[in-house]
């Protein structure tokens, strides 16, 4: 996490984005559509003294991805928990990922139910991993190329 830029999609209160932050990201864009949410980020982030290192995007992660000139990246690690029942969430993100958003060596991280099922393959990236946390799974990818050397 050291000196990346982190991106929280669907980040809710921030808690996934404040935590790299405290670990040493460079840098930390949020993305949370509500905006009620989206203030108690902000004052979290200032609660932790983090608000010079953090952009927080108060509009739907779906509006985001289409707008590449509000990315702070590309991103070296991106944490995406999608609402679960939005099963089109995904599509949106694979799109923004084919267009730059995550760096040639970046982690994609998503989370999920545990039973879902996401491909081995997704927006230029391989499935490294997958971590089960009661009903949570944790889908970890890396670029193509990170990857294959990685597995």
């Amino acid at each position: 996490v050291s000196g990346c830029r982190f991106l929280d999609v669907y980040a809710g209160t921030g808690a996934v984005g404040i935590e790299a932050l405290s670990r040493g990201a460079a840098s930390a864009t949020f993305v949370e559509a509500n905006p009620k949410t989206a203030q108690l980020l902000k004052k979290n982030l200032a609660a932790c003294q983090l608000t010079e290192r953090a952009v927080v995007r108060t509009t739907a992660a779906e509006t985001f991805f289409q707008r590449s000139d509000w990315w702070e990246g590309p991103y070296d690690l991106v944490f995406a928990d999608p609402p679960y029942a939005d099963a089109d969430a995904l599509e949106a993100f694979e799109d923004a990922c084919n267009l730059g958003l995550l760096s040639a060596d970046g982690v994609l991280v998503i989370e999920r139910l545990a039973k879902a099922s996401l491909p081995t393959a997704f927006a230029r990236t391989q499935l490294v991993k997958r971590y089960v946390y009661g009903d949570t799974a944790l889908f970890v990818y890396r670029s193509a190329s990170e990857g294959a050397r990685s597995t």
